[in-house]
């Protein structure tokens, strides 16, 4: 996740078009009050793109293949998630109630798309655009005013911001990183071997997923898409013929959203799952060839991070995690 530039944020409170608008001001600072919220934008996002894929019912992975209905309906969904993760209040005219001031939302997957209701015009607006494919998204606020728009052609005349004036948009995040959907973006080849198609492969997908992509964080929509299965978090959990078992097999641990997993990870120096996501990595047992290389000690042994060079061995398992949400 990309930090968030506070300099940035200051510069930005102290500009003009913060200083003329007290209620744009009070919307941003409340925004950016929030507990880890960038963190948690960026998961909402997230997961609203993985629950119009729905994958685990119908297998996809790319936005190009949901049907126009379903990309019409992504900003309701988008505004209902925000709101529901960060407790928004429901808007007097608008979507919500920011910070005291009722603010719009509105969502594009195209950047600049935002389709403006002529109610909007004198209200301020959360502009939100997020790009699978770039793996990008950012959110930002305007005060909407009607000689910013370009005219209506569609039938309710909804209406766009002119690219002349979308420097306007008080940003704020501007390009942060959108958490990856590996499947959309690993080799063709890899992703045939991941997707095996028949029914009953659940559990042989959401392996090959934990074996072929090590290293990188892994959504849990991306292991839904591969277990196609509601209970996907099944095929994870140790157990004969479950993926955690089978994997330490190899030498491979999948860490999960926890505390002590994420601990764990850091300090080996895997990748470190975020919210919603997992992260599979191959160990080996610490030997005096190894150096100082950073370790951490599993069932009584110290363990590395694997590189080719080492034989594939048995792993320890990772603590268990007991009345932990993720996080």
């Amino acid at each position: 996740m990309l930090p968030l530039d506070f300099s940035a944020a200051t510069n930005m409170a102290a500009s003009p078009a913060m200083a003329d608008d007290p209620e744009l001001e009070s919307v941003y600072q409340a925004i950016h009050g929030i507990n880890r919220v960038e963190e948690r934008f960026a998961a909402v996002l997230r997961d609203t793109i993985d629950q119009l894929l729905n994958g685990e019912v119908t297998g996809r992975y790319d936005w190009k293949s949901l049907f126009k209905t379903e990309k019409t309906h992504a900003g309701t969904v988008v505004e209902i998630n925000l709101q529901r993760e960060f407790a928004f209040e429901d808007g007097v005219d608008m979507d919500y109630r920011i910070g005291g001031v009722d603010v719009d939302c509105k969502y594009s997957q195209q950047f600049g798309g935002w389709m403006i209701p002529p109610e909007a015009v004198g209200h301020l607006c959360l502009l939100v655009w997020a790009d699978d494919y770039k793996s990008r998204w950012s959110a930002g606020l305007l005060r909407i005013k009607s000689e910013w728009l370009n005219g209506g052609k569609n039938r309710d005349l909804k209406l766009t911001v002119k690219a002349e004036h979308r420097n306007k948009i008080i940003w704020l995040w501007k390009d942060a990183e959108l958490p990856e959907n590996v499947l959309l973006h690993i080799p063709p080849d890899t992703r045939a071997k991941i997707l095996l198609p028949g029914k009953g492969m659940g559990q042989r997908r959401v392996i090959e997923l934990f074996r072929r992509i090590q290293n990188r964080p892994i959504s849990r929509g991306s292991v839904r898409t591969a277990a196609q299965q509601l209970d996907y978090l099944a095929r994870l959990r140790e157990g004969k013929g479950r993926a955690r078992t089978v994997l330490r097999e190899e030498g491979i641990l999948i860490a999960g959203p926890y505390s002590r997993h994420r601990d764990i990870a850091q300090r080996i120096g895997a990748a470190v799952p975020s919210r919603g996501e997992f992260v599979s990595f191959r160990v080996t047992e610490l030997k005096p060839t190894h150096c100082d290389q950073p370790h951490v000690v599993l069932d009584g042994k110290s363990w590395i991070l694997a590189d080719p060079s080492d034989k594939p061995e048995v792993a320890p398992r990772l603590p268990k995690i007991s009345g932990e949400s993720e996080l």
